[in-house]
Formats: structure tokens, C-alpha cells, sequence
């Protein structure tokens, strides 16, 4: 074999995720470039734009599109879809029936799952969960140990973070900030410049 067919060989069981070349493979449900130290499951399907590296795991019936990218020690499994330009690392934890879509980033040791949706710019860190069917879009933000679940909505430039919890129907939009251990449930909505923080609560019950 010539030198120059070695090295295209060699080329061809590399790929540079943007530290350099590494051991890498193209997988076969999708064609999307897999580093030999992830695991991607058989039924996974990875676009071939899309890129697995780092120790991240892909399993299940999750599919994996566009320029998504996958990595640290990020774990997507079960029925999950993530497209656009989506970024999941650290280790967070995608799972269920989540989606995830546009230029969200799930990171640290953040969760999404059941049916919940995130999307838009928003980002969703550290040992932050989103769960039910609640959804969390444009700008928005949870972090710190924040829980938004059930059927809540958190979108505009809206933080959620500390101890706090978004439940059932309500709404949190705008620049509002929900933090400490404040929390907002039932059909309450908050918005504009409003805060709600340590222990106070905020319900509105349904008519």
C-alpha cells in the first residue's frame, strides 16, 4: 500500500470536533461524525451534520439533526429529538419525550424529560429540571436547582433560579425573575420587571 493511501485511510478513522483529529467513525444510522469514546446506539439516528464527542451516550430511538452538537459527559436517550443548532454538554441529561430545538443549551448536570420542550435562545444549567409538558423558549433561563414542570411556560428574558419552583399552568414571562425559594403555580402569571423570591408564593386558581 503507498504512503499516500495509508494516510487517506488514517483520515478516514478521524475527525476533528475542534480540538484536533481523534478516533472517530461515522454512524451508520445517519452518517453523523461519532468519537470512539461515545456510545451511540444501534436505533439512534444522527444526521451527518450532526457530531457525538467527548464521553457523551446517544441511545434509544433519540434522533439527533442538524448541526447539534453532543459532548462532555451529556447523556440523550429514549425518544428524545433534538434539532437546529442545539448544544447538550456537561452532564446534562436529555431523556423521554423530550425536545429540544433552535439554539437551546442544556448543560452542567441539568435535565429535560418527559414532554417538556426547550427552545428558542433559552438554556437550561446546572442542576436545573424542566419535566411534564412544560415548555421554556426565547431567552429565557433556568439554573441553580430551579424546577419547571407540569404544564408552565417560561419565556421572554425570564430567570428562574435558586430553589425555585413554576408549576402547573403558570406563566412566567417578560424580565421577570422567580428565585430563592419562590414559587409561582396554579394559573398564576408573572411578567414585566416582576420578582418573586425566598418563601413567597403566587397561585391564581382557575375560574
Amino acid at each position: 500500500m503507498l504512503l499516500l493511501d495509508i494516510m487517506k485511510e488514517a483520515n478516514m478513522n478521524t475527525f476533528d470536533f475542534g480540538s484536533g483529529h481523534v478516533p472517530a467513525h461515522q454512524h451508520p444510522n445517519g452518517g453523523g461524525w461519532i468519537a470512539d469514546t461515545t456510545y451511540v446506539g444501534p436505533n439512534a439516528f444522527v444526521s451527518d451534520t450532526a457530531m457525538v464527542y467527548g464521553n457523551a451516550q446517544v441511545y434509544g430511538d433519540a434522533r439527533v439533526s442538524g448541526n447539534v452538537r453532543i459532548f462532555g459527559g451529556a447523556q440523550v436517550y429514549g425518544n428524545v429529538v433534538v434539532a437546529g443548532g442545539v448544544r447538550v454538554y456537561g452532564d446534562a441529561w436529555v431523556y423521554d419525550n423530550a425536545q429540544l430545538s433552535d439554539d437551546a443549551r442544556i448543560f452542567g448536570n441539568a435535565q429535560v424529560h418527559d414532554d417538556a420542550c426547550v427552545y428558542g435562545n433559552a438554556w437550561v444549567s446546572d442542576d436545573a429540571r424542566v419535566s411534564g409538558d412544560a415548555r421554556v423558549y426565547d431567552d429565557a433561563m433556568i439554573y441553580g436547582s430551579a424546577v419547571v414542570y407540569r404544564n408552565a411556560r417560561v419565556f421572554g428574558e425570564s430567570r428562574i433560579y435558586g430553589d425555585a419552583m413554576v408549576a402547573g399552568n403558570a406563566q412566567v414571562f417578560g424580565n421577570a425573575l422567580v428565585y430563592g425559594a419562590g414559587l409561582v403555580y396554579g394559573e398564576a402569571q408573572v411578567s414585566g420587571k416582576a420578582r418573586v423570591s425566598n418563601d413567597e408564593m403566587m397561585k391564581m386558581e382557575e375560574e
